[in-house]
């Protein structure tokens, strides 16, 4: 479900410019196709993300940028607008607050980063533990034939494998891991190396993301011209869920939510949101994604 205002919901100096140079989305899809998309196999298509967990309500927020861009509409080229979201309760970029205040990563040195599974900064180095996963978005154009968007900042998060987030969950308040921003590259893209997250309680596995219009605007949930969530596909959870180490949790949690009683992905923004997943819990998982936004 859509909704008018992501900074109503999801309930932690400047190092960004510093990090760059020093790296330089209305009828429900047909119900019958999102649960075609949900138990269907590990699928190897175009487009793709992947998921998390994590012990908060998100069902009553969402972004409010680009709010033109939710209708879905799509280029001569076919490429769809990914649908505005919730930020969920823990985004972490300075639109709220954690037990000791406002957070912020996003001005945090360090954030722009590739590999986004250990804490950084002040935070140490502990890293989250779990089934590793490559997460690459692809960036395109609804309005230009699906060109690819460069110079763009995506400030990517999600859940660990208990499903909790880091700076907010009990236990994980001084970790600020699983958080990390990329700039597109020529090819609209960014890459992330990261964990398969779990599956918390009445939400179906996801991904959070913000997109910037460049890395110098990234600074805060307020300056965002989207905020939207990537799903996993059911067959991928499958392979990992009571199988992979730490995951057993989010068996019965996965159990008794479906994409079409998921309270983000329940309408008909599935079908642009739910990811591409390939691999194994031995050589680790590949989730990629194409997201649209009218530029």
């Amino acid at each position: 479900m859509h909704h008018d205002d992501h900074h109503d919901h999801d309930k932690h100096p400047h190092g960004l410019a510093a990090d760059l140079q020093t790296l330089a989305q209305r009828a429900m899809a047909r119900r019958g196709m999102l649960r075609w998309l949900a138990a269907g196999a590990v699928m190897t298509g175009p487009l793709a993300l992947v998921a998390c967990g994590g012990g908060g309500s998100e069902d009553s927020g969402s972004s409010s940028s680009d709010s033109s861009d939710s209708s879905g509409s799509s280029s001569s080229d076919s490429c769809s607008v990914i649908p505005s979201e919730t930020q969920g309760p823990y985004p972490g970029d300075g639109t709220n607050s954690n037990s000791s205040g406002v957070v912020n990563v996003l001005t945090m040195s360090g954030i722009v980063r590739s590999d986004i599974r250990p804490s950084f900064g002040d935070y140490g180095d502990n890293e989250a533990a779990g089934i590793p996963m490559t997460v690459t978005l692809k960036l395109v154009n609804t309005g230009s034939s699906c060109a690819s968007l460069e110079g763009y900042a995506i400030y990517l998060w999600h859940c660990d494998r208990s499903g909790s987030y880091s700076l907010y969950s009990s236990g994980v308040t001084d970790e600020n891991y699983l958080r990390g921003v990329q700039v597109t590259d020529a090819n609209g893209e960014v890459t992330f190396t990261t964990i398969f997250p779990a599956c918390y309680s009445g939400r179906w596995p996801h991904m959070h993301f913000e997109i910037y219009s460049s890395i110098d605007t990234a600074t805060s949930g307020n300056n965002d011209v989207k905020t939207s969530q990537l799903a996993i596909p059911a067959a991928a959870c499958n392979q990992v869920y009571g199988v992979a180490t730490g995951y057993d949790a989010s068996v019965t949690n996965f159990a008794q939510i479906s994409l079409s009683s998921d309270n983000v992905f329940s309408d008909d923004s599935a079908a642009t949101q739910l990811a591409t997943v390939t691999g194994s819990n031995s050589a680790g998982y590949v989730a990629t994604l194409t997201v649209g936004i009218s530029a």
